[in-house]
């Protein structure tokens, strides 16, 4: 504590009273010395005399105020002036208190008290306050850390689709793949053991996260581009060459694999599809996931399959083949229900009707390699801005220009 007073006397007073208290106690005789006090260690509490020659007790205060300190120092003013705009004067400077002369022992001992219950609760809040930017900062070390991963994450998720537009022949596929966080849990992919065959698929795996995309790693392996002795989609015949399976039975063989891994709870959606290319003749198998659209070349248009179940939940479940045909013009789009499940500014849902109309408004406005581009972009115009991309996005574009 600090006494702060040119009374030689009424100094004495007061520091043989605190000290009786069980206080440690400074003194000075002026605001200079006072502030030269403070400056090499702040005390918890000062009492100071208002009116001093030279430094004032008021401005003693602001001088004070203005260190760098620490923690928080309760400041009692002693005064004799009790006018109310001499109270404003010394609160706006910064004083705590106020106490008139002459002083009351009781009151003295009552006003200090009250100060050093502020004092704890000021440091009391303090220390928790430390303790809480410690704490966020901590989380601020593992946020960036987790941050870094999932950047790195996502390189990975995107290195599992290397080529957006591919094409065959004649034909072409294009891909879209658009996560609403740093990594999604969409899947689409193609891919070809030799002229005139071909294969794409679109897969939904449920969930967000870091869980949806680890399983979409896995599938990613399961119907490689690159590595066709991993592919189950594909099998090696007479050692010479790769043929692809029936697309119902890929997906039991993927129905199987997931159900054996035990500890497993998500499942996916898939449209899996085979086209030979010679003839347009197109076999497909629809496990859970959105409808296919076809775009025929003459204009007309039809949601093909009956849902099925998705993969992954129930053992032993047969799926069942779509088989249509395409003729030079048409195109077909698999697509994840981030499309029709997309909330719209106006209310509602996008659903496949308003799919349908933007995909053939698509159509008529752009060139073909680009409609997927066209088409993410017109989706982004009509969502919701509250909700945003609140699902993963993805897309296959299949276009047949015949043999």
């Amino acid at each position: 504590m600090l006494v702060v007073d040119d009374s030689r006397l009424q100094r004495r007073i007061l520091v043989a009273s605190l000290k009786k208290w069980g206080f440690e106690v400074l003194e000075a005789d002026n605001g200079e010395a006072a502030i030269d006090i403070c400056t090499e260690a702040a005390p918890d509490l000062v009492l100071s005399d208002w009116v001093m020659p030279g430094m004032s007790g008021l401005e003693f205060c602001r001088a004070f105020r203005a260190l760098e300190a620490e923690h928080y120092s309760y400041f009692i003013l002693l005064t004799s002036k009790s006018e109310k705009q001499e109270v404003a004067r010394g609160l706006d400077a910064g004083a705590d208190d106020f106490l008139i002369k002459p002083l009351e022992a009781d009151e003295l001992r009552a006003r200090i008290s009250a100060g050093a219950r502020i004092l704890d609760m000021q440091r009391e809040l303090s220390e928790k306050n430390r303790l809480i930017e410690s704490a966020l900062q901590e989380l601020k070390l593992a946020h960036e850390a987790i941050d870094k991963d999932l950047i790195q994450a996502r390189k990975i998720q995107e290195s599992l689709v290397p080529d957006l537009t591919q094409e065959f022949g004649k034909s072409r596929v294009s891909l879209l793949l658009k996560p609403c966080g740093h990594i999604g849990g969409d899947l689409v992919g193609m891919f070809s053991p030799g002229p005139n065959r071909l294969g794409f698929y679109s897969i939904d795996v449920s969930g967000h996260g870091i869980t949806s995309a680890m399983m979409t790693a896995r599938l990613g392996g399961y119907l490689s581009s690159k590595h066709f002795e991993q592919n189950v989609a594909m099998e090696k015949r007479f050692d010479k060459f790769y043929a692809l399976l029936p697309p119902e039975e890929v997906a039991g063989m993927l129905n199987s694999r997931l159900l054996a891994d035990a500890g497993i709870e998500e499942y996916f959606t898939m449209v899996y599809a085979i086209v030979d290319l010679r003839n347009g003749h197109i076999r497909m198998v629809q496990a859970g996931h959105p409808h296919p659209l076809m775009l025929r070349r003459d204009g007309t248009t039809e949601f093909l399959g009956e849902g099925g179940l998705p993969i992954g939940l129930i053992p032993d479940v047969k799926f069942q083949q779509i088989e249509t045909k395409m003729e030079p013009g048409d195109r077909l789009l698999l697509h994840s229900d981030g499309f029709t499940e997309c909330a719209l500014a106006e209310g509602g849902m996008l659903d496949d009707d308003g799919l349908r109309d933007m995909a053939l408004d698509c159509a008529a406005g752009r060139g073909e390699p680009e409609f997927l581009d066209d088409l993410f972009w017109r989706l982004t115009q009509v969502m919701s801005p509250e909700s945003g991309m609140g699902d993963d996005v993805s897309a296959v574009f299949f276009e047949y220009n015949g043999a």
